[in-house]
């Protein structure tokens, strides 16, 4: 389960668990039956006494829901949320925008991969 996008080692270990399956079986060894609760349990998973701190989309900006974005939809609302920032001009999104670090990192000697670096010396 890991190999979805969104769906981390703890989060499909509580999945499992939830759904009363095996940790140790191979995903082709699953019933369809099995697939089905996993599904259902991944598409809503609030109803199943998952807590909202272990979602990977806490108080979503539009709606203010809480849910589990797998996939693509975690690609479409990160690549949302940066548009939105960059719209608003807010420090985040210029910074997301010029392709700086973002998190206060250092950047005066860091993070040169891909520029120009140093001096270049001249043919004596």
């Amino acid at each position: 389960m890991t190999a979805i996008k969104g769906c981390g080692r703890r989060f499909s270990n509580l999945v499992l668990k939830k759904a009363d399956i095996d940790l140790k079986k191979r995903a082709g060894e699953l019933s369809n039956e099995e697939i089905d609760r996993i599904v259902t349990i991944v598409q809503n998973p609030r109803q199943f006494k998952i807590p909202d701190w272990f979602l990977n989309r806490q108080k979503d900006f539009k709606d203010g829901k809480y849910s589990q974005l797998i996939a693509n939809q975690l690609d479409f609302k990160l690549r949302e949320d940066l548009d939105r920032m960059r719209k608003i001009r807010c420090h985040r999104g210029l910074r997301h925008y010029w392709g700086l670090r973002v998190r206060g990192q250092r950047t005066k000697t860091t993070g040169r991969r891909g520029r120009t670096v140093g001096v270049s010396k001249k043919k004596a």
